[in-house]
């Protein structure tokens, strides 16, 4: 099972999300066929995507993440909503790029770091709240970490990853966000960096542990406390009444060729691949 659990330590200087996503980053896989780069890609911005968007906490939010760094991947899109569960899109999902080395995947060279990383907040009122900033690795943690630094000013660790077995699968996905608090100290923050450092890589621990045994790395010597635990997944919106008034709001002149032809009009999904096939008697 896919799950959020958030914490904080015990001096109340430090909070962490750590996300476990195999099921997310498999799915979204195959929905789009995408190559391990590309899954690893699209797995870590699922997870991080998904950690932000538990924390909007008011139903019907939505939290949408946009990366385009000018890789061959192209644009990648995910939305979640208020509870973490995700869905995703990505413009080039057959995209290669070489390992930086047996058996290590080169995200930032599928990515590209020639871009801006959005976020943006709909929270059903007024103007979206939307922040941005630039890339700096395609690596999308990295990115992750600029962005909380520079558009919510938090000083932020941010580590994610997805380990893709040789069939294509995933074997393990997820990662974690640790924040500063107000009034950490000196030794606090030393405290985090060696955590962090002595962590590395999330998907070994992922793969044996879970998200608990992840959590308690990342912590060590911490003291946290578990706040919440909450299971999340890979879902879907759409449905035939949403693709139907899309098609409707098309352009008078292109619902009149559709008409015309006297052929069915087709939808896809590009979340879900989902096809949606409407009668020329439905496009009125």
């Amino acid at each position: 099972m896919d799950e959020i659990i958030r914490a904080i330590s015990g001096d109340g200087f430090v909070s962490i999300s750590v996300i476990s996503s195999k099921g997310i980053a498999e799915r979204a896989r195959n929905v789009h066929g995408s190559t391990p780069v590309v899954t690893a890609a699209l797995g870590r911005t699922l997870a991080a995507a998904s950690i932000i968007g538990s924390t909007l906490k008011k139903p019907g939010a939505t939290l949408t993440v946009r990366i385009n760094g000018g890789g061959p991947a192209g644009t990648i899109l995910v939305v979640s909503d208020d509870e973490g569960n995700v869905r995703g899109f990505v413009q080039n999902p057959a995209a290669e790029a070489p390992n930086l080395s047996p058996g290590k995947l080169n995200v930032g060279g599928v990515v590209g770091k020639d871009g801006m990383l959005s976020v943006i907040r709909d929270f059903g009122e007024k103007e979206p709240y939307t922040g941005a900033s630039e890339l700096v690795s395609g690596e999308i943690a990295e990115d992750f970490a600029a962005y909380f630094a520079k558009s919510e000013q938090i000083p932020s660790a941010c580590a994610f990853g997805v380990l893709v077995d040789k069939d294509w699968s995933v074997i393990a996905a997820g990662g974690y966000v640790m924040q500063l608090l107000p009034g950490a100290t000196d030794d606090v923050i030393s405290a985090v960096e060696s955590n962090v450092t002595a962590t590395g890589a999330v998907t070994g621990i992922l793969r044996d542990g879970g998200a608990e045994m992840l959590l308690e790395s990342a912590m060590s010597g911490l003291s946290p406390r578990i706040l919440e635990r909450s299971a999340v997944e890979y879902r879907c919106t759409c449905n035939r009444e949403r693709f139907l008034a899309a098609v409707l709001s098309l352009d008078k002149g292109e619902l009149d060729d559709m008409r015309d032809k006297g052929e069915p009009v087709e939808a896809r999904c590009q979340f879900c691949e989902a096809a949606y096939v409407f009668g020329v008697d439905e496009i009125v």
